[in-house]
């Protein structure tokens, strides 16, 4: 069983994304949010992304999933659940445990949720023609208001996915926040898996946000392209530097697009025209690096306990398996 819910119209998006543009472009620092990196074309761009050498992220996590399916299913399997999936994307990781919980005869529905509506209808394509005796629910929605509605959807026990990196795209204090909000949410018992992608050498971590073959930096630019696209902005993509950097004081890799010389950009959407002075820069997306100890104070101060947490073998990322505590 599928169907796709829609938790927002299309112009709503449309209003949305002119309003944080103008906000971010009239801020003292320039920024544009990161969610807004997937239309179709960035949503196609992140998954070549995911295929390359230097991007260890993908592989590392479903490492884990690989080597410790088995262990997660027998944390699930005592009664019906309802696996929520915040950000699945093309789901391709996810499949390692629907392929294996299915096989084991565990009872679940699967609901994944995403922002990007290409992805969504692409993952439940293929959730039809590789498991046709999954019941599943697709939501198009932002995290909080698709788990809401997910929520509301199933009466059983929840356990929450929220995999690759995407919660170090929020600061320390955000994430904080988010993950207490998910605890308002959830009740006594639930679990959430969540991706952390460790702290380890600077130089593997560039690589990985800085590729040879600058998909990274076509994925960047593309947020520059939407604008022009879907608000009629004047972007001319060639004067702006695609930059990536890790700040150690934050302990997160940081994403720029920094004006290669003095110019103006008008949007016709906003009616706005808006300048920018040579070399200044666009904030674009954060990618904040844990330790262990950060994982355990993100779970204490928010209303979890950790049960378990799963690492590859390289140490490079973890799956940590939470419950609430109520």
């Amino acid at each position: 069983m599928s169907y796709f819910t829609f938790s927002n119209a299309t112009q709503d998006q449309r209003r949305a994304f002119a309003l944080d543009v103008h906000l971010g472009l009239s801020a003292p620092q320039k920024f544009i949010p990161s969610k807004y990196f997937y239309d179709e074309n960035g949503s196609k761009l992140f998954q070549r992304i995911t295929e390359l050498p230097e991007y260890y992220l993908t592989g590392a996590e479903a490492e884990i999933l690989k080597t410790y399916r088995e262990s997660l299913a027998q944390y699930f399997a005592s009664e019906p659940f309802a696996l929520v999936e915040m950000g699945a994307g093309d789901g391709e990781k996810t499949k390692i445990l629907l392929e294996h919980f299915l096989a084991r005869g565990l009872d679940f529905h699967y609901a994944p949720i995403d922002i990007s509506e290409s992805a969504l209808s692409e993952l439940e394509l293929s959730l039809s023609e590789q498991f046709p005796t999954l019941s599943f629910q697709a939501c198009l929605a932002e995290y909080a208001s698709g788990f809401s509605e997910i929520d509301n959807f199933s009466e059983a026990r929840t356990v929450l996915l929220f995999l690759g990196s995407s919660i170090g795209n929020f600061s320390f204090p955000e994430i904080k926040l988010f993950l207490k909000t998910l605890w308002h949410g959830l009740n006594k018992g639930d679990f959430a898996l969540i991706g952390f992608d460790l702290k380890k050498d600077i130089k593997t971590m560039q690589a990985a946000y800085d590729d040879k073959e600058g998909i990274t930096k076509a994925f960047n630019l593309n947020l520059l392209h939407r604008i022009n696209r879907e608000l009629g902005g004047t972007f001319n993509t060639e004067k702006f530097y695609h930059h990536e950097i890790y700040n150690p004081k934050e302990s997160a890799m940081e994403s720029y697009l920094i004006s290669l010389e003095a110019q103006e950009v008008y949007i016709d959407a906003l009616k706005t025209t808006y300048r920018f002075a040579p070399y200044e820069a666009i904030f674009t997306e954060r990618s904040y690096k844990f330790s262990d100890s950060s994982i355990r104070e993100l779970a204490h101060e928010t209303g979890f306990e950790i049960v378990e947490t799963f690492k590859d073998s390289k140490q490079y990322f973890a799956d940590s398996l939470w419950r609430v505590v109520k």
